[in-house]
């Protein structure tokens, strides 16, 4: 549950200046609160007769709402004034596969078939934020047809020699597609969204680099990889989406993500098909271990395992949508498909997701970015010892500056645990309340580190109160 506290709407001026809503008290005749807002040179807008008489109240030419506000709470004539504050519908683009709903991982209502809100939490997500235009995301795969309606828009340009990546097997920058699994991966991660065109990506606008590690029949080999790796970490990316792997332990590749690791590079990496338990039979680059790989397994539209998505409790991170996935093909530049499944297009939700996190929280680390992601997770029951989180992405939660969690302590000086997604380190006031309207605070800046908040009940003040809430920010 989102919850934007009063003083953080205001200090965002999320409200109109112009009008205050005010509620007069029942004892107080009308000819009295005429002549207070003639005194201050309001003029009421509306009287809503049905709800006790409350007022849409016009602030006067050079008044604040603030001072108009503390004038009538101060005048003892109003129950309440409060600013009028904002509201915003959740924005949702325009691209004809998402409004029809074949985009079931950006917002699931249970089309097909599928489970409402398996999916990433597009929509919320995209009122927060939709745009990473100067984030890099490297997408090592087997090229991208860069000419797609779809993706033209947001294909890297190298500033060095115009093109839009690199190519192993060549050593150029022709990285035309001529498999098709790289134009796939694309459109998952940034098609170009609100643009009347086919799909939308996860990033509506981002700069996807392409370097092509895999031939024409979506083969390579570690010196392909390492030399993509290179390319991406020397020009400017970001992100590294991964969407490969291979069942060979390679000293080369793991020293080349950890020099990436050391320039601050997420390495994003699907968990494989192989529909196994890969802490067992391990997949790479997905189990090198390093902080800034994370490892993705794949979805369905009714939040179960994929059959053949690989999983594991240690070496795969997080689940996200991974079946039947909508996207951009090769074949022409206005070419779309469905027919493919698998951790493949999974991977790319996260970098999506990572592009924006990347974008919102410049001057994080990847370390503080990686655990934005992985502790904002929808807690899934299927996905419950098969990765790290429990759970499937959920962008908006990463994304949500400020988080509420409501829990009901079993009595007076219990114990209880808040967990607040979002990532380590974070100011969070505690607050209680016996009716979820009125909240005290409890505890006040209050830090703890990995977004886990453990708290004892004061009975001594606050035994009465059995509903705690924690609110953060990041």
């Amino acid at each position: 549950m989102q919850v934007i506290s009063f003083s953080q709407r205001v200090a965002a001026k999320e409200f109109r200046d112009d009008q205050i809503l005010i509620m007069p008290k029942v004892s107080v005749g009308a000819k009295v609160l005429a002549n207070f807002h003639a005194m201050r040179k309001a003029e009421v807008l509306k009287t809503f007769t049905g709800i006790r008489g409350l007022q849409v109240v016009r602030v006067p030419n050079g008044e604040t709402v603030a001072h108009m506000i503390a004038s009538y709470e101060k005048s003892g004539l109003v129950e309440f004034a409060e600013p009028d504050f904002a509201i915003h519908a959740a924005l949702t683009p325009n691209d004809p596969y998402f409004v029809d709903g074949t985009l079931w991982g950006l917002n699931n209502t249970g089309q097909s078939g599928g489970k409402p809100d398996a999916d990433i939490d597009a929509p919320e997500a995209w009122d927060v934020l939709n745009l990473a235009s100067n984030i890099v995301v490297a997408v090592l795969d087997t090229g991208v047809r860069f000419t797609h309606e779809d993706l033209a828009a947001n294909i890297w340009i190298n500033p060095n020699d115009g093109g839009h990546g690199f190519n192993a097997f060549t050593g150029t920058n022709n990285v035309n597609d001529d498999q098709g699994h790289g134009t796939l991966v694309s459109g998952v991660l940034g098609a170009e969204g609100n643009n009347g065109k086919g799909v939308t990506g996860v990033a509506w606008r981002v700069q996807m680099m392409a370097v092509k590690c895999l031939d024409s029949s979506g083969n390579g080999s570690d010196s392909t990889l390492i030399a993509c790796m290179e390319y991406a970490r020397t020009n400017g990316a970001k992100i590294i989406n991964a969407s490969l792997d291979s069942p060979s332990f390679s000293l080369a590749v793991s020293n080349a993500i950890l020099a990436a690791r050391n320039a601050g590079i997420i390495f994003v990496a699907s968990s494989g098909n192989d529909g196994t338990n890969i802490d067992i039979n391990p997949r790479y680059p997905a189990c090198y271990g390093i902080d800034n790989i994370v490892s993705v397994a794949a979805s369905t539209r009714s939040d179960t395992v994929w059959s053949l998505s690989n999983y594991g409790a240690t070496n795969v991170d997080i689940f996200a949508p991974g079946v039947e996935i909508q996207t951009t093909w090769s074949p022409s530049d206005s070419f779309y498909t469905s027919l493919y499944s698998g951790t493949s297009f999974s991977a790319p939700y996260v970098s999506g997701a990572f592009a924006l996190l990347v974008a919102k929280y410049p001057s994080e680390t990847h370390q503080q970015i990686i655990s934005r992601l992985l502790n904002a997770a929808d807690p899934v029951p299927a996905f419950a010892g098969k990765c790290v989180t429990g759970g499937r992405l959920n962008l908006h939660n990463a994304l949500s500056p400020v988080i509420s969690l409501a829990v009901i302590p079993t009595a007076a000086n219990q114990p209880f645990q808040l967990r607040l997604s979002g990532g380590p380190n974070r100011l969070c006031v505690i607050e209680s309340t016996t009716n979820l309207t009125s909240w005290l605070p409890v505890y006040t800046n209050t830090t703890a580190a990995n977004g886990t908040f453990d708290f004892a009940d004061n009975g001594s003040t606050n035994s009465s109160r059995r509903f705690f809430r924690a609110v953060s920010t990041p």
